[in-house]
């Protein structure tokens, strides 16, 4: 009885063995593919350096398919592991935070002198701030939102901002606008607006037409002009954002003159009450 009971437990040593043995080359997979995210990030730097900032732009989207791949094969796979999270945002900041700040510097900000420096360099912390407090916040954030831009995101603006210039003619170099574009994405990284995921929404089952109507009307956008478009359409998302999030600040901060400093929770359905009113009553215009 012993010698069985000693022959199941070695038994049971070796399978679990095995187990973690084919969950580490299951875990090989994502990992790559966030090493190739780092990598993609670093080619971006280097040809910043270089002077080659279309080459260095399109290394960023890059970077970006492949954040975007690993986080699916991982939870394909079932390979998902805290190792992996933590790798998956060391690329990240390598890709979607120095290599954008460096390139913002080096094709824009330069002639700003220290002020330029300081933009790159506060689009680089905001964006290191932003993972820090996702990572933290994984358990309790909604899917169907995101808490401040995505970092990804941000760095696909930058990107798409050099080839947009690029196609349209246009002199990068001391850009105010650009330079207000750095301080901005800084600010909506680590801002609590909410900005759409999508991630709530299931492809594999029926949606409304219009969804497909929706993603038609964006590829034709796209296809139309895709240097430009990209850049209008991500800058668009980011400042849709960063207004709805100070409309609802605004309507927080009335609710809270409302309530006053000795708050009673029985008259918080008046105060909807008091909204819906002054939804009906505010004018619209309808042309």
């Amino acid at each position: 009885m012993a010698k069985q009971k000693k022959a199941l437990k070695t038994l049971g040593k070796k399978t679990r063995r095995l187990r973690e043995r084919l969950n580490v080359n299951i875990y090989v997979l994502p990992n790559l593919l966030t090493t190739a995210n780092m990598f993609c990030g670093f080619f971006a730097i280097i040809y910043t350096i270089k002077g080659q900032y279309l080459v260095a732009s399109y290394a960023i989207v890059a970077a970006a398919v492949f954040d975007l791949l690993d986080g699916r094969v991982a939870r394909m796979t079932n390979a998902t592991s805290q190792f992996g999270a933590e790798y998956d945002s060391l690329s990240d900041i390598v890709s979607f935070g120095m290599a954008p700040g460096i390139l913002l510097f080096h094709w824009s900000l330069q002639p700003f002198g220290r002020l330029g420096w300081l933009a790159a360099f506060f689009y680089l912390a905001c964006g290191g701030l932003r993972l820090a407090r996702f990572n933290v916040q994984k358990k309790v954030i909604n899917v169907a939102y995101f808490q401040g831009l995505p970092i990804p995101m941000a760095a696909g603006i930058v990107a798409s901002s050099v080839l947009a210039f690029d196609d349209l003619g246009l002199n990068p170099e001391r850009s105010w606008g650009l330079l207000a574009m750095t301080f901005l994405l800084g600010f909506t990284m680590v801002s609590n607006f909410n900005y759409r995921s999508f991630k709530d929404i299931d492809l594999k089952e029926s949606l409304p037409f219009t969804y497909l109507v929706m993603g038609v009307f964006l590829f034709a956008i796209v296809a139309l002009h895709p240097e430009v478009m990209l850049f209008v359409l991500f800058l668009t998302y980011a400042l849709l954002g960063a207004i709805f999030g100070i409309l609802k600040l605004g309507k927080d901060s009335r609710k809270a003159l409302i309530r006053g400093p000795h708050h009673d929770p029985e008259l918080d359905e008046d105060i909807e009450l008091l909204d819906a009113d002054w939804d009906e009553e505010t004018p619209t215009n309808t042309h």
